[in-house]
């Protein structure tokens, strides 16, 4: 059976099984204190790989998930299974230190000398600390403790800005299913596709709410769920147009599924697996509870017609689009995760920036850029209810963060001007000017495209000149104010 299921090259010396076991339910199942025999739970993932299913995706929160992956895969032969984790690091910088032991504890857990896939997660693009910490990861890798880097609910935009800048990133792990179709609409399938990277899909199932179970079915109590699984995507069904909405769409896709004679899944699957640059679906495991190997290997034993095709297209252009962009609902309203916030993560989030505050009552935010302390400026000043942000260019350190891309560095730019604006207990929300300096005037529509996008909604008054800038690095410098309350 091992020769039905599809496989995956992320690299050339990396392939996957398309289907990926997502080990998340074992954090769920240790729920309120329980504890699980290791030893029994990695035993219940034998199956998976004698059907063919090789590659397992857990990260440091999951529990004891990489603790049982580590027990299972030393009874195994050598590179026969592949095992992903993920670092999701608290807000704010991290040493080289902090990170080589937060690898080194992944190794140790894992009983492995060398991580196969590593994927990073930054909670806030506005502090840039989180390109340090993906340097020092970049430099592990190069160490050998790490075979390949991803990242995890990172947008199209920073995605294509941390490509740009020279990141070796190999796969972007994101949320996608019938429900949630930001990864087609914002551009993600079109960028990994031209980058090489890898889209492996979470939440395909949306819970087990695309299966067979809910078909028909009057609406749940939302506040008696049994699973996070299900408290989390019950959100984004609400999100999507409620229950009603869900249920027209499930009525096609069980259409589909009986003249294939499949289950809902493999439906609701394979069109995910048939998108472009799409590499796996994480579909998770009760390990030990309950195992759907039999039915997996049927997505792999049907095609689905350009007619079903066309039929689901209708079908999910009825829903409300998911707001925002991919991995959006861990950075901002509304939070589409079990508990409906960030409490679950995190506490906080750090000031991105350094404030002092002068004798003259005013607050300077300086974000440690050469320029600052060699011309006796800061980057952002606020006096009263007014804020000015000096001209920035996409300087972090001694290196541009965007490469020769135009519309990646006006990202990173704005970034920084958000960083400012969150050290001040402000937002881009309250930005009600900016002026745009390019050098190049070839360059309008992608730094247009790129301001736009950002400051969609917000809409603030705006003059872009043509100009020379100080270095050749820079593509594009950005000042801007803003007026808070």
């Amino acid at each position: 059976m091992k020769d039905i299921v599809e496989r995956w090259n992320v690299a050339p010396d990396l392939s996957i099984s398309r289907v990926l076991t997502g080990l998340w339910q074992i954090a769920d199942m240790e729920r309120e204190g329980r504890e699980l025999d290791l030893t029994a739970t990695a035993k219940a993932m034998e199956p998976y790989v004698n059907a063919g299913f090789t590659t397992f995706d857990m990260a440091d929160h999951y529990g004891s998930a990489e603790l049982i992956a580590g027990i299972f895969a030393q009874e195994q032969e050598q590179n026969s299974v592949q095992l992903f984790t993920k670092w999701v690091p608290k807000p704010g910088p991290d040493s080289r230190d902090d990170v080589r032991t937060a690898v080194q504890t992944a190794l140790d857990r894992l009983r492995s000398n060398r991580i196969d896939l590593l994927q990073f997660h930054s909670w806030n693009y506005a502090d840039p600390s989180y390109l340090d910490t993906l340097t020092y990861l970049q430099e592990l890798k190069a160490e050998g403790l790490i075979r390949h880097l991803g990242m995890t609910n990172t947008d199209t935009a920073h995605l294509g800005m941390i490509l740009q800048s020279g990141f070796d990133i190999v796969t972007n792990q994101i949320c996608f299913s019938l429900l949630d179709q930001r990864a087609r609409t914002n551009g993600m399938l079109e960028l990994c596709a031209q980058h090489g990277v890898t889209v492996l899909a979470f939440g395909t199932l949306a819970g087990g709410f695309l299966t067979e179970r809910w078909l028909a079915q009057p609406e749940p109590d939302w506040n008696m769920l049994d699973t996070w699984s299900q408290m989390k995507y019950s959100r984004f069904i609400r999100e999507a147009g409620g229950w009603a909405a869900l249920q027209d769409l499930l009525q096609v896709v069980h259409q589909i599924a009986q003249r294939h004679n499949v289950s809902m899944a493999n439906v609701a699957g394979r069109y995910i697996l048939d998108q472009p640059a799409v590499g796996g679906i994480i579909v998770g495991a009760r390990l030990g509870i309950s195992e759907h190997c039999q039915d997996n290997l049927q997505l792999f034993r049907f095609a689905l017609a350009e007619a079903d095709h066309t039929a689901i297209d209708a079908a999910v252009a009825q829903l409300r689009k998911i707001p925002g962009d991919c991995g959006d609902e861990y950075r901002r309203p509304p939070f589409l995760t079990a508990a409906g916030d960030l409490s679950d993560h995190l506490d906080s989030l750090p000031a991105p920036y350094e404030i002092r505050t002068g004798n003259d009552g005013r607050k300077r935010v300086f974000s440690a850029t050469i320029w600052e302390e060699m011309a006796s400026y800061c980057r952002a000043v606020q006096r009263g209810d007014r804020i000015l942000i000096s001209g920035t260019t996409a300087t972090h350190g001694d290196r541009t963060i965007g490469g020769d891309d135009p519309g990646a560095q006006t990202h990173f730019i704005i970034d920084k001007i958000e960083g400012a604006l969150q050290s001040l207990g402000a937002s881009l929300a309250d930005v009600v000017r900016t002026r745009i300096y390019l050098p190049n005037k070839d360059h309008v529509k992608p730094v247009a495209e790129a301001h736009g996008l950002r400051f969609r909604g917000i809409q603030p008054a705006n003059t872009l000149i043509c100009a020379g800038l100080v270095g050749t690095d820079y593509l594009v410098e950005i000042e801007a104010e803003a007026l808070i309350g």
